[in-house]
């Protein structure tokens, strides 16, 4: 498949320089794309090997997607904004760029106007990431880092960027000609416009993380027969931590404009048969029996290694 090259960038947390990751550059949004109604960016997830967006299935108004063990997936970001938005970006929990437990104020990718990217894996570095692909849920890299509960979810959180103000005009006036003044005076009617007063009255400092009032891809089902569904169904997808593929990175600078995220979006994800059993996805026959997902869990480098096994 062929592809143009560009670059995608993410944010550190206090304003640190940003970082972008050579991806696909997209054209279009998907039509089977998850967002709120008002938020700047649309999210899919596209099977890497065949190129197709994962269906979306929705319940009780939220998403879903079916995975295939194994399979690799992409993350695809779409902005629907004229300006550029940061989209801080977790999977099971996790911050696919830093490694950390997932919170809105952390690192995330920024989206130049109107373009989409695909997020391929988990970031290692300035040139490299480790694939995403699902994997059953003891094989996950959350598994593997101690936390399993917080698999089956993609969050992200979107900001948009800070506007830049207008330079300060100062208005020059000229003398009357007619009575020019002395060398040691002020000319009359000059007026004294203190353009540094003016903007230091605005702030500059950078956007606070937001408060950690809540966890990023909160899923929550409070079904009672979510037990009995559990043993019926099958182990668990999560994500796991794949082969290394070359990713490049550049820095760029981005300030939010407020503290908490514009929109949260939200797609959980598992196998298509516990999909079924969990009633998000309609049988053909037979009662589907509803089960829960885990929440996921709400300063930084890249995601380090899964411990050896």
């Amino acid at each position: 498949m062929l592809a143009t090259r560009r670059f995608q960038r993410f944010a550190r947390r206090h304003a640190a320089p940003l970082l972008s990751a050579s991806m696909l550059a997209l054209l279009t949004a998907c039509a089977s794309a998850a967002s709120p109604r008002g938020s700047p960016v649309d999210v899919s997830v596209v099977d890497r090997d065949s190129g197709r967006v994962l269906q979306v299935y929705t319940k009780d108004g939220r998403s879903y997607v079916a995975g295939s063990p194994g399979a690799r997936y992409a993350i695809r970001l779409s902005n629907r904004t004229g300006a550029r938005v940061l989209a801080v970006l977790s999977v099971d929990g996790i911050n696919v760029i830093s490694g950390q437990t997932a919170d809105p104020g952390q690192t995330g990718y920024v989206l130049d106007p109107c373009e989409s990217y695909d997020i391929t894996g988990w970031r290692k570095s300035d040139t490299a990431i480790a694939a995403f692909e699902f994997a059953a849920l003891r094989d996950s890299y959350a598994a593997q880092t101690g936390r399993a509960s917080n698999v089956g979810v993609i969050g992200v959180a979107a900001f948009l960027e800070k506007p830049v103000p207008p330079p300060v005009r100062s208005l020059a006036v000229v003398p009357e000609a007619s009575t020019p003044p002395a060398p040691s005076e002020a000319p009359r009617g000059s007026a004294d416009f203190d353009s540094r007063r003016a903007q230091g009255s605005e702030s500059s400092a950078a956007a606070a993380p937001a408060a950690k009032s809540g966890s990023l891809g909160r899923m929550e089902n409070k079904s009672e027969a979510a037990a009995d569904s559990l043993a019926k169904s099958t182990e668990r997808l999560g994500t796991g931590h794949g082969q290394r593929e070359r990713s490049v990175t550049t820095h760029t600078a981005f300030e939010r404009a407020t503290t908490s995220p514009r929109a949260v979006i939200e797609i959980g994800y598992d196998s298509y048969e516990n999909l079924v059993a969990a009633g998000i996805i309609p049988r053909t026959t037979g009662y589907a029996h509803p089960r829960s997902f885990p929440n996921v869990a709400p300063d930084l480098g890249y995601v380090p290694d899964p411990p050896r096994r």
